[in-house]
């Protein structure tokens, strides 16, 4: 079964920039779906940007223009760029895919100060 770490979180100033990764500890070359999410202490987890193998993707209004999914298959990788932070981008970012089933991966926190 596949397992995803997620890193590259932190404390950031409003309008920086952080890059997330999430390494997979087997190959992603047939995996059709691909997501980041994001949840805040009392809120659902959402969709934050998805990526098909075929190269379509999805993002969440709130993002869309700041943030870029990306994939690099021999390195078994799912990036997710996030530029112009705000603050309300503030959350726990997980990662997912779908093998037939769905895998998250433990989070990573993302703090954007005003």
């Amino acid at each position: 079964q596949v397992r995803l770490v997620e890193s590259g979180g932190g404390l950031v100033q409003a309008g920086g920039s952080l890059r997330l990764s999430c390494a997979a500890s087997a190959s992603i070359f047939s995996i059709n779906y691909m997501g980041w999410y994001r949840q805040v202490p009392g809120k659902q987890r959402e969709l934050v940007a998805s990526l098909t193998n075929g190269g379509s993707t999805n993002y969440a209004d709130s993002v869309k223009g700041r943030f870029t999914i990306s994939r690099d298959n021999a390195k078994k990788t799912v990036y997710l760029q996030m530029n112009s932070l705000k603050p309300e981008d503030t959350a726990v970012y997980y990662c997912h895919v779908n093998v037939g089933f769905g895998i998250w991966g433990q989070g990573t926190q993302v703090t954007v100060s005003s």
